[in-house]
């Protein structure tokens, strides 16, 4: 198996995606890599030669760059050969922790869409409570949905819980503003009558409160509702340990207490740490193509390279193709 990897993405490429990839490489004696980057650079790093072959380029997409025109213009950015490894079979899957908007538009033009899905969705797996988890989507591939829509990432969204999270028969939730099934806007209620007659386990709708209670595997709503769900939950969790460790450094007698507490809090910081189930997963596509954060580590893009393996080993995309079309 053989999987491409953006070295030059995100803030911390190429050490921290050449770290991740070489640990990657040691837990997976099956796994080959592709790294895709400034050839100088990744050596810097780079500790491990077998199962590793770099393809060099100076191109890179940045932040700044207007996502489409960047596709279509740097033909030789990482990112964009990433995703050109996979069209030519050259590569099982791509990940990069870059532009999120070029790496949607790399994954539409380059890699493809599967025929029968309209629009991908941008799916994270976001922590809760239990520690298990939930797969949310879309966050933000697509700001507008129609009811079609919302269907399709449910569905798309159980064949992932399934097959890459071991999850028998996942829940498949309508994030809405009440759980009764009239409640919401016209898409909410539109959606919600296609899914209800759906083949996978949907389980009506849910509130946002009850999200990291594990209320569901799989959450559906538009990408920008999504997106904002994405974010406030990122921002609390980061406002909440600013202020945790504001309040246990106060004096000293909170440093004291602090000490004692540092063990559970780390762990408890690794719980609410999204980047521990992988990247956002862009589904809907004829290939895995996985968006790490940008502020990745090494763990962060292991855990990536790990998603994507388990994507293509129990070949998620041909399932979703297989489910599309047969609904």
């Amino acid at each position: 198996m053989i999987i491409a990897l953006d070295a030059m993405g995100g803030d911390h490429g190429p050490k921290e995606s050449v770290k991740g990839a070489e640990k990657a490489l040691q837990a997976f004696p099956d796994l080959e890599i592709l790294l895709i980057g400034n050839e100088a650079e990744i050596k810097k790093y780079q500790t491990v030669t077998e199962r590793m072959t770099i393809i060099h380029t100076d191109e890179v997409i940045t932040g700044e760059d207007e996502p489409v025109r960047a596709v279509r213009r740097k033909k030789n950015a990482s990112m964009v050969l990433a995703a050109q490894s996979v069209k030519d079979n050259k590569a099982d899957a791509c990940i990069s922790a870059g532009n999120t908007g070029a790496l949607m538009a790399a994954g539409l033009f380059v890699v493809g869409r599967i025929k029968g899905i309209d629009r991908p969705a941008l799916s994270p797996t976001l922590p809760t409570v239990d520690g298990k988890g939930f797969v949310l989507l879309d966050v933000g591939a697509n700001a507008d949905a129609k009811p079609e829509h919302l269907y399709q990432y449910g569905l798309m969204g159980s064949v992932y819980a399934e097959k890459v999270r071991n999850i028998e028969k996942p829940r498949v939730g309508l994030l809405n503003i009440g759980t009764e099934e009239k409640k919401g806007n016209e898409l909410a209620k539109a959606a919600f009558d296609l899914l209800k007659e759906a083949d996978f386990n949907f389980i009506g709708n849910v509130e946002a409160r009850e999200l990291l209670n594990g209320v569901a595997d799989v959450v559906v709503t538009d990408g920008f509702t999504g997106n904002m769900v994405l974010k406030t939950t990122e921002g609390t969790a980061g406002a909440l340990f600013k202020m945790m460790k504001e309040a246990m450094t106060a004096d000293l007698k909170s440093k004291l207490a602090a000490a004692v507490l540092k063990p559970a809090l780390k762990e408890l910081k690794s719980q609410l740490d999204y980047s521990e189930y992988g990247g956002a997963g862009l589904f809907g596509l004829k290939a895995p193509v996985i968006k790490a954060h940008g502020s990745s580590d090494a763990n962060a893009f292991y855990n990536a390279i790990r998603q994507a393996r388990i994507m293509v080993e129990h070949r998620v995309t041909d399932t979703i193709h297989e489910a599309i079309n047969q609904a």
